[in-house]
């Protein structure tokens, strides 16, 4: 009986663990994120874990996260080295990003993944692009200007 209590809480931990993964983002998934969040301004923060400035620019966004709980943010971990999404997750929770939306590249050929998304996208990281209600992206290429990011969610406000 023990060792069934026993497995039975392995197996909800293990659940547990696994539930705040990053999304998987592969084909499709631009179009699938874009029609969720249709209608909402709505910030996709793309980032990497070998990405220096990205990791030191993490923080910042959960910073404001946390000043802004009317910011919806979306992170994608667009790393061109494959990352587990435990790791992905890992570097999100030390940010105090946990509970935000966040996807990992899952397909092993980015190029197509970064053509779906902007097709004039290199790669460049970190990235953010702020997109309105009305679906139109504004592009903030390399570490965002978090005033600038704030000036956007006050000027976007529903």
């Amino acid at each position: 009986m023990k060792r069934l209590i026993g497995f039975t809480l392995a197996l909800v931990l293990a659940s547990a663990a696994h539930a705040a993964d990053p999304i998987p983002f592969g084909r499709g998934s631009w179009a699938e994120l874009t029609a969720r969040h249709k209608g909402q301004a709505t910030i996709v923060h793309f980032w990497g874990l070998t990405c220096a400035p990205c990791l030191v620019e993490m923080p910042k966004w959960g910073t404001l996260a946390a000043q802004r709980p009317d910011m919806k943010l979306v992170l994608i971990a667009a790393d061109p080295m494959p990352q587990s999404p435990a790791q992905v997750q890992a570097a999100v929770e030390r940010a105090k990003l946990d509970g935000i939306e966040s996807w990992n590249f899952a397909d092993r050929f980015y190029e197509r993944l970064r053509y779906e998304i902007d097709p004039a996208w290199m790669g460049e990281l970190p990235r953010t692009v702020m997109i309105d209600r009305d679906g139109k992206p504004t592009v903030l290429n390399g570490v965002a200007d978090l005033d600038k990011v704030r000036a956007w969610l006050d000027a976007n406000r529903l």
